[in-house]
This record gives C-alpha cells, sequence and structure tokens, in this order.
C-alpha cells in the first residue's frame, strides 16, 4: 500500500513521457490510497490540458471516469490538525499537505514527483523511480528474449561428445 500524489496519478491516466513509470508503479503495488482532495487537483490538471487545446473535454472526462473506477474505495477523508502542523512547519500548501499526512497516518510511503514535498520530507516521500528500484528486478517475461536458444539435438551431441573423451586412458 501505497499514498500517492496527484501528479503520479496524472502520469498514470494522461498519456505522456512519464505514464509507463507511473503504470509500473501501479503494477508493483495497485493499492493506491489518495486523499479525497485528488480529484479536484486532477480535474484542475485535465482543464489545463483542455484549455491548452492537447485534449477534448470529453477525452478528460472519461480519463477522470477511469481514474475515479479505478481509485473507488482508495480514498481518505484527512484531519484538518495534521495537515495545518505540516503546512506551519514546511510552508509547503495544505493541498501537498494532506497526501504528507495521510501517508503518515496509513505509516506508508508517499509517491511523489513534487521536489518541494521530496525535500521536506526524506523520509516517506520517494519518486517513482526511487520506488520502483527498491524492487529486485522483475524477470522477463514469456514473451520477451532470454538468451539464445540451445535445441535439444544440441544437448545431446555435446553429452555424447563429454562422454567419449571421458573414458580415454590418461596418457603420461
Amino acid at each position: 500500500m501505497i499514498v500517492v500524489d496527484s501528479n503520479v496519478i496524472a502520469y498514470c491516466w494522461i498519456l505522456g513521457e512519464r505514464t509507463k513509470i507511473a503504470q509500473r508503479v501501479r503494477l508493483r503495488d495497485p493499492v493506491w490510497r489518495v486523499p479525497i482532495l485528488w480529484r479536484s487537483e486532477l480535474r484542475s490538471a485535465l482543464a489545463g490540458y483542455v484549455w491548452k487545446g492537447r485534449m477534448e473535454v470529453d477525452a478528460a472526462a472519461a480519463i477522470m471516469v477511469a481514474a475515479e473506477t479505478a481509485l473507488e474505495g482508495c480514498e481518505h477523508l484527512v484531519a484538518s490538525g495534521p495537515v495545518l502542523d505540516l503546512a506551519a512547519r514546511t510552508r509547503l500548501s495544505a493541498y501537498d499537505c494532506e497526501f504528507v499526512a495521510l501517508a503518515q497516518s496509513l505509516r506508508v510511503p508517499l509517491l511523489t514527483a513534487d521536489q518541494a514535498v521530496l525535500k521536506a520530507f526524506p523520509e516517506m516521500a520517494i519518486t517513482m523511480e526511487g520506488f520502483l528500484a527498491s524492487f529486485p528486478p522483475i524477470p522477463p517475461a514469456a514473451h520477451e528474449k532470454r538468451g539464445r536458444y540451445i535445441p535439444p539435438s544440441a544437448h545431446r551431441k555435446d553429452a555424447r561428445a563429454r562422454d567419449r573423451t571421458a573414458h580415454r586412458p590418461l596418457v603420461p
């Protein structure tokens, strides 16, 4: 289980250069937790894409529905006291501190691309790359190339050749 910042959610559902890494994070740990605030932050990001002409409203709405469906049941109300305390100590926005407070209360890492959050909370905030690096490498899938294929007949030839040389007497 991990808490993910809105930027990680956006990377996962809005096609871009960071989408693959965000989706790899989701495959590694699909149990994402978020404060309810994530909805407004993703809507704001999608609105920016629409305003810039990089996305149609219908596409933005479809992305929002997909993300809401995927994160259904993973949303949390965050207590105001810890959020305000974190914001006062770090001078980060209350928005950012909601994610931090949730991660602290659940005692799990917070994945974010926000440099200010990473700097203020190095003990719990981690990048997507850092999170993925904490796992052992995934073995190759069945369809991926693993090495040179050696047919069984070659194994038999090698074994027969070893058998012939194994029984030769040693000549001093």
